[in-house]
């Protein structure tokens, strides 16, 4: 997962940020619309639930990079909570990386189109 913004041209709702999700798995990808940085542990979180819960998915891990959004005592917390490891980036996963930049890349190349 990786957030990026903030982005010149805000959505129809007035957000800013980018936050995208890829499953390891299927490669199926999930892109939410954040007003502000601070959002991300909340949408991450109801995210994590509404998968398990609408789609009967279980999360295994969760990986991103080391940005404070990510690193920091809510999502430790959280993991912790649903017994979860949570990955920081690696040089193996930097490559898996190029995966969701490519995407991060192709959706700022759409919004500049708007």
């Amino acid at each position: 997962m990786d957030l990026f913004g903030p982005i010149d041209v805000s959505s129809l709702g007035g957000s800013n940020y980018v936050f995208v999700i890829v499953d390891d798995y299927s490669r199926y990808t999930w892109t939410l619309f954040l007003r502000h940085r601070y959002d991300t542990f909340k949408f991450f979180k109801d995210f994590v639930y509404r998968i398990q819960n609408e789609k009967s998915c279980i999360i295994f891990k969760i990986r991103s990079d080391h940005s404070g959004e990510f690193e920091n005592r809510y999502f430790e917390e959280f993991c912790n909570e649903l017994e979860r490891e949570h990955q920081f980036a690696t040089l193996e996963y930097l490559n898996k990386m190029g995966l969701l930049n490519a995407k991060i890349d192709l959706s700022k190349k759409w919004l500049d189109l708007c």
